[in-house]
């Protein structure tokens, strides 16, 4: 391995491996929603959309899950904590249906065709 391609992947991992990696965010977009910017930024600065779309937790399981990435360095302003766990918590609740994957669905579409 050339000097160069060694010093590349050392500045990569000490800048983070979303410089080595596509950006995160892309995919599903959350749902439209007085909060959605918000989580679209917050959450997604970190991981795709789709880690958020694919949950179904419980009110108490949201206020959990931001506190935990608050911790780990998520930017959620104070004034908007309560109003993007009501956010993630109506859109991604318990009662909503599962979350099926895009390629799956379209799969499942394909064999009813048939």
């Amino acid at each position: 391995m050339s000097k160069l391609r060694i010093a590349a992947i050392g500045i990569a991992m000490v800048l983070g491996a979303r410089f080595v990696w596509p950006q995160a965010g892309a995919g599903p977009e959350l749902p439209a929603g007085p909060m959605q910017a918000k989580g679209t930024t917050a959450c997604t600065e970190c991981h795709e959309a789709r880690i958020i779309i694919q949950q179904r937790l419980s009110k108490a399981a949201w206020t959990k899950e931001i506190d935990k990435m608050i911790k780990w360095g998520a930017v959620v302003d104070a004034q908007d904590r309560d109003a993007l766990i009501d956010y993630l918590s109506t859109n991604f609740g318990v009662d909503k249906p599962a979350y099926v994957a895009d390629r799956l669905a379209s799969a499942g579409a394909k064999k009813t065709k048939k």
